[in-house]
């Protein structure tokens, strides 16, 4: 989870230095994506519970919180007051690509599991299936 902080805090400082300095946020956006996929992973920790790096986590959160809260500021007074609803919907579609993602990877792992399965079982029935042939061929010839 350190490095999710850290990429958050890295990719958030990237994100101020070019708004304060006056680019867009799509001049940046690797590090929005960067922001938002550490913000995603640093939220589930936080959710989870159990042990101390769930309380690291969710302090973290509250940090992100107050980022997004000074991004928020910056969008709508000093910039273009519609970047902060594109904002949101970045984050939006941003999720939605990672669970379709995941969903994807689980459904590839699925497949795997099924062809190695069925490899097995051809496998297995071989090894049962050529002894006792021989031993037909060999009481045919015998």
């Amino acid at each position: 989870m350190l490095a999710e902080i850290a990429v958050a805090n890295a990719a958030f400082s990237v994100i101020k230095q070019a708004l304060t300095n006056g680019k867009e946020l799509f001049d940046v956006a690797d590090s929005a994506t960067s922001y938002f996929d550490s913000k995603s992973v640093i939220a589930k920790k936080a959710k989870q519970g159990g042990n101390r790096n769930e309380l690291q986590a969710f302090m973290e959160l509250q940090k992100l919180k107050k980022q997004e809260e000074w991004l928020r500021e910056h969008m709508i007074y000093a910039g273009d007051p519609g970047m902060w609803n594109a904002w949101l919907q970045f984050q939006s579609d941003a999720k939605k690509l990672r669970e379709k993602e995941a969903a994807l990877a689980r459904y590839e792992k699925q497949q795997n599991k099924k062809f190695i399965l069925m490899w097995a079982k051809g496998l297995g029935i071989s090894i049962l299936f050529i002894p006792l042939l021989i031993f037909m061929i060999m009481a045919l010839i015998g």
